[in-house]
């Protein structure tokens, strides 16, 4: 283009050799700069341009993850089910089950834990999901975050987030923990009181890699600390309702006795009212954030101080951003919370 405007500028060139010799020069460059890129008198070859592909290469497409090529039924609820690649999948999992602000090694772990557990699940029927792999119930499977709600949640920080758990995917693609070659229950919980419990203390079954281990989270937890308070009256309804023979005669200084504790020092059981119950029950009745917990009962009330939240076994999600912060990788988090586990790549 600029040089059909350099000729339209020329208005003293007159007659037509000067038009015929200017076409012939044109004619003459666009047939010989060809033989000058490529070398056809034998010289170096021109080097490529910057920002772009070498003349000698043949662009190749990436070939597909490995979590793509693994498909995923959600039930969504109300006979609702989506089939989803393994890796959209993980994404909504991780978005919705550990803060996207966290380190991304943590990320890494707990996408590697996703994938694991919803490996176990694939293909295992389930009374509470049927025609579907995995649901979005959390006392049954994962959570599971829409990516517009998602997005919604974040605000400003949408675009950022959403990259940041995708690369976390990514990054782990295909891997899952794995115990004698196979996934295993890859289980895990917000925040321990110091340490994790043993799988048996809580589910009353033996798992080797879910043994109890120290976790190094604290105070920097949100909610880290929690107290719930009844009157006599609200505790000895709700008990009473759930364990009738209980006797919450008296005072209630006199209610609690035998406190037995766990492994990692929270309650395996206590004695109510002359009955034995599990502290994971006590959770469950009275809603406390997990089963470490003391308890204060007088004429005023029945307090629960709490610390930690969920169920205690496997990977704690706070204590994992805790080790990213120390520098530890997402395989050295998962070999640490899950005991005796390869992270390797494996295909259903």
């Amino acid at each position: 283009m600029m040089m059909n405007k350099n000729l339209q500028k020329q208005p003293h060139v007159k007659g037509v050799w000067p038009v015929a010799a200017t076409a012939l020069a044109l004619l003459l460059a666009l047939f010989l700069l060809p033989l000058l890129f490529f070398g056809g008198g034998g010289g170096a070859p021109a080097e490529a341009t910057p920002g772009g592909l070498p003349l000698d290469r043949t662009p190749v497409t990436p070939s597909p993850s490995a979590d793509s090529g693994v498909e995923v039924r959600v039930s969504l609820g109300e006979n609702e089910v989506l089939t989803l690649p393994m890796d959209q999948y993980l994404w909504r999992v991780v978005a919705a089950e550990m803060p996207a602000s966290f380190e991304p090694e943590a990320l890494k772990a707990q996408a590697v834990a996703a994938r694991t557990y919803t490996l176990s699940k694939l293909g295992r029927a389930s009374e509470n999901h049927p025609d579907a792999d995995v649901c979005t119930d959390i006392t049954c499977c994962q959570a599971y975050l829409d990516p517009a709600q998602a997005a919604e949640n974040w605000g400003d920080g949408a675009e950022g987030y959403t990259a940041k758990i995708a690369a976390a995917v990514a990054d782990t693609d295909g891997l899952a923990a794995l115990y004698g070659g196979q996934p295993i229950q890859a289980v895990f919980f917000s925040s321990a009181a110091g340490r994790t419990v043993d799988a048996v203390e809580v589910w009353g079954n033996s798992v080797p890699y879910l043994t109890g281990v120290d976790s190094p989270e604290g105070d920097e937890v949100p909610n880290y600390r929690t107290t719930v308070t009844l009157s006599p009256e609200e505790f000895r309804q709700a008990f009473l309702a759930r364990y009738p023979e209980a006797d919450l005669s008296g005072d209630p200084s006199g209610w609690f006795q035998a406190l037995t504790p766990n492994s990692a020092g929270g309650v395996d059981s206590v004695s109510v009212g002359g009955v034995s119950v599990a502290g994971t029950a006590l959770r469950a009745l009275f809603g406390l954030r997990s089963a470490s917990f003391t308890v204060e009962a007088g004429s005023d009330g029945v307090t629960f101080h709490v610390t930690g939240s969920g169920h205690g076994v496997g990977m704690s999600q706070y204590g994992a951003n805790a080790m990213a912060k120390e520098g530890k990788t997402f395989e050295e988090i998962l070999k640490w919370y899950y005991t005796g586990v390869e992270i390797a790549p494996y295909a259903p």
